[in-house]
């Protein structure tokens, strides 16, 4: 077993870090320790600030969000929609008719060609 030493903290932090320690771990020698390495695993000082809490990054990202949405439907109002009328349009288009073909049917006698027509 590891021998202990004494540190010196004032009373209202040291009432505060047994109540936190209490709640949260077995020993205030675990809650210490557990304390230490996550400030060195994670690089952080206790002096920083984090940043932004989750609600503040959660609204932020719901916003864009929602600009992505109304981006997306602009583009399907203004290009997407109307290009697809176009291209039902064309592609609903009546074939337009074939006109008969004229064929000249030679005769035997006389010089006047005669014409008959033929439908395609």
């Amino acid at each position: 077993m590891e021998p202990f030493k004494n540190i010196r903290f004032k009373k209202t932090t040291a009432a505060r870090f047994q109540e936190f320690s209490r709640s949260h771990f077995k020993t205030h020698t675990e809650a210490l320790s557990t304390m230490l390495d996550f400030f060195l695993y994670n690089e952080i000082s206790p002096k920083e600030k984090l940043g932004p809490r989750a609600r503040t990054i959660e609204n932020l990202i719901k916003k864009r969000i929602n600009a992505v949405i109304a981006v997306m439907k602009e583009i399907e109002k203004n290009q997407t929609k109307p290009t697809i009328g176009i291209l039902q349009a064309l592609l609903e288009q009546e074939e337009p008719k074939k006109k008969p073909l004229l064929v000249e049917k030679k005769r035997l006698t006389g010089n006047k060609p005669n014409y008959r027509e033929f439908n395609r």
